[in-house]
């Protein structure tokens, strides 16, 4: 089974104490999947031919589950399930009873059970009623101290300062009902409240700052992290919080926030590898979408139809795409190339905002002004075209006769006398030319970079973003014994980074484009005494070594004669002078010329550098707004049920959006085409079943350690039925009454008795309810990673509070990274007091999750996670002891303890215990460390540089003043207590 069978009351219940065998044993074979079912025969719905109520002796049921015969035994002895005789028995007696049925308890309608009004908490009425039919006493209430950290720990995920503690104690002692729902409403008012409520929401959405796939590329999404953050902490309810999620860009007048909720369907796994076919990933995205949102909403298995009919619940694979079909208008590609995304969202800060509309404003003004055209400036661009034509008439083409790469890449001459190189593309590369032209002597040389659409980024490079980096250029004429070399920083050539038609220069690194990339650009050598060309031939070497494959892409070479070639700056591209030269031009020859008039001439200086000043700003401004990949809605892909999942096979129906047909809906009117929005409406109505149901056993999980459905991803059949479900509807029923709140759904579970409990059970109580289902006492459990890690900073007072923001890189260890290709990256760890935010910010790389959070049990979030397991194992004694986080927050303890608590041991430990704690040492607690203090102070005394090595751990700065030795002994006190099962453990 997969749980026991509650035979204790008086009456079977079907739900509770039926469906769960029925799903288990036959529901595989005689269940809602009509492709795999058998002898045409259904156990999940009522079937009074087989059961024959009141008649077990008649019953087909009950002959088949007792048969001998192993032919006609059921299950069949291969299917490996037997039923107990406990089981059979009670299958016997539902049958005698009248075998009477109920529908699935979790797709039956939420309906409010009547509590007798009184001052008892409804929820403690529910779970009291349960105790006294099993005649089992609850815990009285934890001590105040246990109270004020198991709600910090669960509202807030961090500890109470000593402080607190105290003011609570007096307040408690005082009036301990009043107290104690003004620390709920102080935690429920913190800002820290959302992002302790953010953590269980972002395994549910598979959050994470990377693709997931193949390469694991990252991109940003962490505006929606904080988005989610805001939501908790204003108290959105629930139903436009889902609204938001899931159509939060179809909204009418959408604002910016709700937008960047939609971030919600974009944060499913992607791939940016090449050889993927798009349509198959296309398939993946969308069948993912609605097994997420059917598990996060629904709290259902609904990815099991993707392939067939769900063989235990009633959702068929028409269900499925039918559902997925919502999803297929958002704007996407199969493939993310170069990791580079669809539909981008800028989030700015309030600050950025107004720099924004600033440079809005700002940027047209200046345009206009610098695009206007008086008679002045006429009157300057006719001397200036005249002078461009002599000017141009003074260069020449050479021509290429042969080109080679030295790497063995391609270079191509093509018909305007350029050359383009393809192919290979090494750190280092020499291309050797042989020109031929007209002239007899060579004054200066001239080296036209083009841009070209088959570079990257459009050149006029080969680098990954467009750049190129030459070291030199070597020129030996026909017939002589020498060589002209011109190198870096030797040549005559423009070092202005903002001019686009110059090549800058680097004396170390050698001539690049960068930052101008995606346009043409040159750059002018000048002779120091003319060179003899015999017959105008010469052979040209262009020399790239700069190591990371900076090679050039495309390129044309010109010559001049004369006897002083003009500065680069006087320079204009030979395209440009050709342009000048001609009598009659086209509109778009004209434009060019105007564009390159306007970019030289004095008479605009002012307003083209003050254009450039606003645009740079602009450019600064975007590169340092976050963005997060928000929702746009496109003409929707056609949708088709996929036999057995598969992506090729198109013989399936096309399917429009639809809810899954069994349960409640309301049809719609026309032919409109239903949204996410008409989606996200529906999960919220008044009529679905399973979303309130969903989102409060999780919540009670959040408070208790288990869902009165403790199979919290999944209410269908091969889920446990609810221990309370009278309880658990009640919820639901208030939560939707209350028109989705969620702050008061948290009152009013904190808020009772149960929730209060002591954690401790007597062996009595433990021998009657192992596992705690009736909730006579309050679990306890290892914190999750992040309050782990969040709780130690907190105590060794290193922990950065800011709220919101980019994802952050703590320590990790050396090399973890190695195995990450495409491309391989270096994990570059934060710096400051970025080191110490919140784990909730902790970079989230899917194919390797930060190992702090993988050794405490947090999910990859390929999928969607509703539960977290917990574990205990030896590498979380190994990582709590040695990782830099723990003995840096140690040592930070220790420095606080040292610097500020003047006296013996016993008075500085006890200091030590109330700020990790809350609480005083007994005695053998301080005979026990002061054990260890003594014997660590003699050794560190011996050996200072082994103390020295300790203390230095990590970034933050150590206290010169304290003695090594002394700081070593503490901060191994501190490690000490931070390992306490008590530091690390909710109770």
């Amino acid at each position: 089974m997969l749980f026991s069978v509650a035979t204790n009351a008086a009456t079977i219940e079907f739900n509770r104490d039926i469906r769960p065998i029925l799903s288990d044993r036959c529901f595989s074979c005689h269940g809602p999947d009509a492709a795999h079912r058998k002898a045409k025969l259904r156990l999940d719905v009522q079937n009074h031919d087989v059961a024959v109520p009141g008649k077990p002796d008649e019953s087909l049921l009950i002959e088949r589950i007792t048969a001998s015969d192993p032919d006609d035994l059921m299950p069949p002895p291969d299917f490996g399930k037997p039923l107990s005789k406990a089981e059979i028995e009670l299958l016997r007696t539902w049958v005698k009873e009248g075998a009477e049925w109920q529908g699935h308890w979790a797709f039956e309608p939420v309906k409010r059970p009547p509590v007798a009004k009184a001052d008892v908490s409804p929820v403690d009425v529910l779970i009291e009623s349960r105790l006294r039919e099993s005649k089992v006493k609850p815990l009285p209430a934890s001590d105040a101290r246990t109270l004020i950290r198991r709600a910090s720990f669960d509202l807030i995920g961090l500890p109470p300062t000593p402080a607190e503690v105290d003011s609570f104690n007096k307040a408690w002692k005082a009036d301990a009902k009043t107290a104690w729902r003004e620390l709920i409403e102080r935690l429920l008012s913190s800002q820290h409240y959302g992002e302790r409520m953010a953590v269980p929401w972002l395994d549910l959405v598979r959050y994470a700052d990377t693709l997931g796939y193949h390469g694991d590329q990252p991109r940003s999404v962490s505006p929606y992290r904080d988005y989610v953050i805001r939501a908790f902490n204003d108290n959105l309810p629930f139903d436009q919080f889902t609204r938001e999620n899931l159509a939060g860009d179809l909204l009418p007048e959408a604002e910016l926030w709700q937008k960047v909720a939609s971030t919600y369907n974009r944060l499913n796994r992607a791939s940016g590898e090449g050889g993927v076919q798009p349509k198959e990933y296309l398939a993946k995205y969308s069948a993912d979408r609605a097994r997420t949102t059917g598990a996060v909403w629904l709290g259902v298995t609904l990815g099991c139809a993707e392939c067939h009919d769900h063989k235990y619940d009633p959702f068929t694979a028409k269900d499925f795409y039918s559902f997925a079909a919502y999803f297929a208008d958002i704007k996407e590609q199969g493939i993310v190339k170069r990791a580079v995304h669809l539909a981008k969202l800028q989030v700015p800060t309030a600050e950025q905002a107004t720099d924004k509309k600033r440079l809005e404003k700002a940027l047209p003004e200046a345009e206009e002004k610098f695009n206007r055209n008086t008679p002045e400036l006429k009157a300057a661009q006719r001397q200036w075209v005249k002078a461009a034509a002599a000017n141009g008439k003074q260069w020449s083409v050479a021509t290429p006769v042969t080109a080679k790469s030295k790497s063995g890449a391609t270079l191509k001459i093509g018909g305007d006398k350029a050359v383009q190189a393809s192919g290979k593309n090494p750190d280092k590369d020499v291309f050797t030319l042989t020109l031929k032209t007209d002239l007899k002597k060579l004054t200066g040389l001239r080296l036209e970079v083009l841009k070209h659409k088959s570079l990257p980024k459009n050149g006029p490079g080969r680098a990954g973003n467009g750049n190129l980096v030459l070291q030199k250029m070597l020129l030996y004429p026909k017939g002589a014994t020498n060589h002209i070399e011109w190198s870096s920083g030797s040549a005559t050539h423009t070092q202005k980074h903002h001019d686009p038609n110059y090549v800058a220069s680097g004396t170390k690194t050698g001539w690049a484009i960068a930052p101008q990339l995606g346009r043409d650009h040159q750059f002018i050598l000048t002779a120091k005494e003319p060179i003899a060309l015999k017959d105008g031939d010469f052979r040209l070497e262009i020399v790239q070594n700069h190591g990371k494959q900076h090679t050039i892409g495309r390129f044309r070479l010109l010559v001049t004669d004369a006897n002083a070639p003009c500065d680069a700056k006087d320079i204009l591209p030979a395209a440009i002078a050709k342009i000048a030269a001609k009598a009659k031009r086209s509109e778009k020859e004209q434009k060019e010329l105007d564009k390159t008039f306007r970019q030289r001439t004095p008479l605009l200086k002012e307003e083209r550098d003050h254009l450039a000043k606003l645009r740079g700003e602009k450019e600064t401004l975007n590169k340092a707004i976050v963005t997060t990949l928000g929702t746009e809605a496109t003409k929707p892909r056609e949708m088709r049920i996929l036999p057995r999942g598969n992506w090729m096979d198109d013989s399936g129906e096309v399917v429009l959006p639809a809810v899954p047909a069994f349960l409640p809906h309301k049809q719609t009117k026309g032919d409109a085409r239903q949204s996410r929005l008409d989606l996200a409406n529906w999960l919220t109505s008044q009529d679905n079943p399973l979303v309130a149901r969903t989102f409060v056993n999780r919540l009670w999980q959040q408070f208790f350690g288990y869902g009165l459905a403790r199979s919290v991803d999944d209410l269908g059949s091969q889920g446990e039925p609810p221990t309370h479900p009278d309880l658990l509807d009640w919820l639901a029923a208030e939560f939707r009454d209350s028109g989705w709140d969620i702050k008061h759904m948290v009152r009013l579970m904190v808020d009772s008795d149960a929730y209060r409990r002591a954690s401790f059970p007597t062996p009595e109580l433990l021998a009657k309810d192992p596992e705690n289902r009736l909730y006579a006492r309050q679990s306890h459990w290892r914190l999750e990673a992040e309050s782990l890690r969040d709780n130690a900073l907190a105590i060794g007072g290193l922990l950065d509070r800011t709220i919101g923001g980019r994802s952050v890189k703590p320590y990790q260890p050396a090399g973890y990274w190695a195995q990450l290709n495409f491309p391989k990256r270096k994990y570059k760890q934060d710096s400051g007091a970025s080191l110490y935010r919140r784990s909730l910010y902790t970079h989230w790389q899917r194919t390797f999750l930060h190992p702090n959070m993988l050794a405490f049990d947090a999910p990859a979030r390929e999928e969607c996670t509703a539960q977290r397991p917990r574990s205990n194992t030896p590498l979380q004694s190994l990582v709590l002891l040695n990782d830099p986080t723990y003995v840096e927050a140690a040592r930070s303890l220790a420095s606080k303890v040292m610097s500020g608590d003047e006296g013996e041991f016993d008075a500085r430990l006890q200091s030590m215990y109330r700020r990790a704690l809350q609480r005083e040492a007994n005695d053998d607690e301080l005979k026990a460390l002061e054990l260890l203090y003594r014997a660590n102070l003699k050794e560190f005394g011996e050996e200072t540089g082994k103390a020295k090595k300790l203390t230095a751990v990590g970034a933050s700065k150590v206290e010169e003043k304290l003695d090594a030795a002394e700081l070593a002994a503490w901060t191994m006190v501190a490690r000490a207590i931070l390992n306490l099962h008590e530091t690390i453990t909710r109770y």
